[in-house]
C-alpha cells in the first residue's frame, strides 16, 4: 500500500489529511459526493463530472476492479476522486487493472484514508465548494491561495471540453449486432454516456453522435427520426449554442432530453436554472410521475437543476404549452417536461442507469413510440 501523504483543503478552510490514491501531484475541484454502492468505474468515466472532485460515500471502493468492458466514455475526466478506502486487491473474474493503477495510470490525483462521512456531513451542510488535493504541498495557507484564484461551475462551459471533436456512427457490440435497425437517432454529445448510446442501439436504433456544437442545419441534413440531447457537465447557461441549436430543431423531429439534454431544453422553453446546494449524485433520487402518481427509484449526477416558479402544472412557451411530469420527492425539484404542441419531452434523471435502478426505461419506448 502506497504510504506517500496527501491533503484535502476545502475553500471555507477545512482541512482533511490522509494518504495519496493514483498519480502524484495536485488538483482543484467541486466537492460532490456520490451515494451509491457500486458503479464506482462508470462514475469515474462519467463525463458530466468534468470540473468536479468525487467524494464516495461508501466506504470500501474498488474491490471488484476495473475493465475495459464497463467505460462510460473514451476517458476520465473528473478533477479528483476521494474515499475512504481503496481496496489493492480487487476480487473479480472480470477485472483488468486495480482502482490504485488505474488513477494512476489515467493521471487523476487521489485521496483515501480521511472520515469521508465527516466530509460528506460537511458538504451537505455546507454545500459543495472547491477543493484541492495535493500530494506535494502541505501548507495549508498557499494551497487555500491556489484554491481561491480557481474557477467554479458557474458560467463556465465544460462541455466543449468533453463533446467529441468529430462526428461517429457508434457500433454495436457483443448481442447488440443482431438487433434490427429501425430507426436513426443523432445524439448531441454535451458529455454521452456510452450506455445512452448502448440503449437505443439495442432498442433498434442506428446511432450517429455528433459534437456539441454542430449546426442544427447540420443534424437536419442527416435526416434522423430523433434526436437525443445527452447528459454533460457543468452551468447550462453557460452553453447557449446548445440553446440556438435546440431551437431550431424543435417541432421538425421528436426530440428527448437526458440530465443536462433536459435543462438545456428547459432554457429553450423559457425556464430558467439555479445551482443545488449539493447536487444529486447517485442511484436512489426518488422521483414521481406526475401523470400516473408513480414514483421511481432513479439515478442522477447533477449540480443543476431547473426552476419551478409555479410549483407544478403547465406553462407557456414559444413553442406552446410545457408541462412539468416528474418532480424529486426530496427537494420537489423538476425531473421532468413535455411539451405538449411538438414532440419533445426530457428526464433530469438518467434512465439507462448501469448500475442502478431501471424503473426509468420505459422512457425509450416512449421516445420510440414518439418516432
Amino acid at each position: 500500500m502506497d504510504k506517500q501523504r496527501a491533503i484535502l483543503v476545502l475553500a471555507d478552510g477545512a482541512v482533511f489529511r490522509g494518504l495519496a490514491l493514483g498519480a502524484t501531484g495536485e488538483t482543484t475541484g467541486e466537492i460532490v459526493f456520490n451515494t451509491s454502492l457500486t458503479g464506482y468505474q462508470e462514475i469515474l468515466t462519467d463525463p458530466s463530472y468534468k470540473g468536479q472532485i468525487v467524494l464516495m460515500t461508501y466506504p470500501l471502493i474498488g474491490n471488484y476492479g476495473i475493465n475495459e468492458q464497463d467505460y462510460e466514455s473514451r476517458k476520465l475526466f473528473l478533477e479528483g476522486f476521494i474515499v475512504k478506502e481503496c481496496c489493492h486487491f480487487p476480487s473479480n473474474w472480470r477485472s483488468q487493472i486495480g482502482l490504485n493503477e488505474f488513477l494512476k495510470k489515467n493521471g487523476i490525483v487521489g485521496i483515501q484514508g480521511i472520515d469521508t462521512r465527516a466530509l460528506t456531513i460537511h458538504v451537505r451542510d455546507f454545500g459543495a465548494q472547491q477543493g484541492i488535493i495535493s500530494t506535494i504541498e502541505f501548507d495549508v495557507a498557499r494551497l487555500l491561495k491556489k484554491l481561491h484564484s480557481s474557477p467554479g461551475l458557474n458560467g463556465v462551459d465544460l462541455v466543449n471540453p468533453v463533446t467529441s471533436p468529430e462526428p461517429y456512427e457508434w457500433k454495436d457490440v457483443g448481442a447488440g449486432q443482431k438487433t434490427a435497425k429501425k430507426y436513426k437517432v443523432v445524439v448531441y454529445d454535451c458529455g454521452v454516456k456510452f450506455n445512452i448510446l448502448r440503449k437505443l442501439s439495442e432498442m433498434g436504433c442506428s446511432v450517429s453522435v455528433v459534437p456539441a456544437g454542430t449546426p442544427h442545419q447540420t443534424v437536419l441534413g442527416m435526416n434522423p427520426d430523433g434526436i437525443v440531447l445527452s447528459n454533460g457537465p457543468g452551468d447550462p447557461a453557460a452553453v447557449p449554442y446548445m440553446v440556438e441549436n435546440i431551437k431550431g430543431l424543435l417541432g421538425k423531429k421528436p426530440i428527448f432530453g437526458i440530465c443536462l439534454g433536459h435543462q438545456l431544453l428547459a432554457l429553450t422553453l423559457g425556464f430558467e436554472t439555479y445551482k443545488l446546494k449539493f447536487g444529486h449524485h447517485g442511484g436512489n433520487q426518488p422521483v414521481m410521475d406526475l401523470s400516473t402518481r408513480k414514483v421511481e427509484i432513479t439515478s442522477q449526477n447533477h449540480s443543476f437543476a431547473v426552476a419551478n416558479p409555479h410549483k407544478g402544472g403547465v406553462q407557456k412557451s414559444p413553442f406552446g404549452d410545457v408541462e412539468i411530469t416528474h418532480i424529486n420527492l426530496n427537494d420537489q425539484s423538476v425531473e421532468g417536461l413535455r411539451c405538449r404542441s411538438v414532440p419533445a419531452f426530457s428526464v433530469q434523471y438518467h434512465p439507462e442507469a448501469s448500475p442502478g435502478p431501471h424503473d426509468a426505461g420505459y422512457l425509450f419506448d416512449r421516445f420510440l413510440e414518439m418516432m
